[in-house]
């Protein structure tokens, strides 16, 4: 048999994979992820007493639109690259722009305090456990998501794991503020995104042998 025809053999009959299968999955694994992430922060650490008052500040909104932004991003990419062949092309712009932003912010809100308290305004009170609580907070999202993409036919296996694992390290820091007593821009722009970046290369390791069809 020729090359040719051994390929239009393998073709025949494959449709490719509808919307409705791709949103009605990532929804499924989104909701799984908000929900199992929320209740471990409940459980585990517990909702901050001062949440009520705290959320009526813009602070605590900034704080929250790092993952939220980061969340919608990496959704997109995810999205995009779950379909065969398909590059996420100027999508990964809205996972940068998020970052970058934090970046600047805290760059210029150092340079507006003395050279001795700019490293308490990186560290914060809780950096030693901020980025552990955070990837491990991810798992359920991690294994949502995961779940999410094997059931579709990602051919970018490594960008595509990276993309799934940060999604499921932004859900994990966008109900980690619901306890996080942090408000300071510098702590998110280092923890927050280190704990992200966690279960991204975890993602990007395990993408090749995990979404493998």
């Amino acid at each position: 048999m020729k090359t040719d025809d051994f390929i239009s053999l393998l073709a025949t009959g494959v449709t490719p994979v509808s919307q409705a299968t791709l949103a009605r999955r990532f929804c499924i694994a989104l909701l799984i992820g908000v929900a199992g992430t929320t209740v471990m922060v409940a459980s585990i650490f517990g909702i901050r007493p001062d949440l009520a008052q705290v959320a009526t500040r813009p602070m605590f909104w900034a704080k929250v639109a790092l993952p939220l932004c980061l969340m919608i991003g990496s959704l997109l990419v995810s999205t995009r690259l779950a379909r065969p062949g398909v590059a996420a092309g100027k999508r990964w712009v809205l996972v940068g722009l998020p970052v970058a932003a934090v970046w600047v912010a805290a760059s210029y809100l150092l340079t507006t305090v003395p050279a001795d308290e700019r490293l308490p305004m990186i560290l914060g009170k809780t950096w030693r456990g901020c980025p552990f609580y955070i990837s491990m907070l991810s798992v359920p999202a991690f294994i949502a998501v995961f779940w999410a993409l094997r059931g579709l036919a990602p051919t970018r296996l490594a960008l595509t794991g990276a993309a799934g694992g940060l999604l499921a390290g932004s859900t994990a820091t966008l109900a980690y503020c619901l306890h996080c007593p942090e408000m300071g821009v510098a702590f998110w722009g280092v923890w927050y995104l280190l704990g992200m970046l966690v279960p991204t290369v975890v993602g990007a390791l395990l993408g090749p042998r995990l979404l493998r069809w």
